[in-house]
């Protein structure tokens, strides 16, 4: 299976050189992952590289549609605990 980069990503570069197959290309309206050629780093690193530099959770899914870098993976701030953190600094 392989990733894949849905809407919401920036385009930022960050992944595309860090990419071991050369799987990722600049596509618009943003990056793409060519599944043919996405190895999941599979072979030459323990994690996914594009998933280890996005700065954008949640964009960059694995074969089953899962979120490689899920919300909360970047803060360390589960998504319920951001909310709830969220609604309170809007209530001052």
């Amino acid at each position: 299976m392989a990733f894949q980069i849905i809407e919401g990503c920036v385009s930022c570069w960050a992944c595309e050189p860090l990419c071991p197959s050369g799987a990722i290309v600049a596509a618009t309206p943003h990056f793409q992952i060519d599944a043919k050629q996405c190895t999941e780093c599979e072979g030459d690193f323990a994690e996914p590289q594009c998933a280890s530099i996005c700065p954008v959770e949640g964009v960059i899914l694995d074969g089953l549609g899962v979120p490689v870098n899920p919300p909360g993976s970047l803060t360390g701030i589960p998504p319920e605990r951001m909310a709830a953190a969220m609604a309170e600094i809007q209530a001052r």
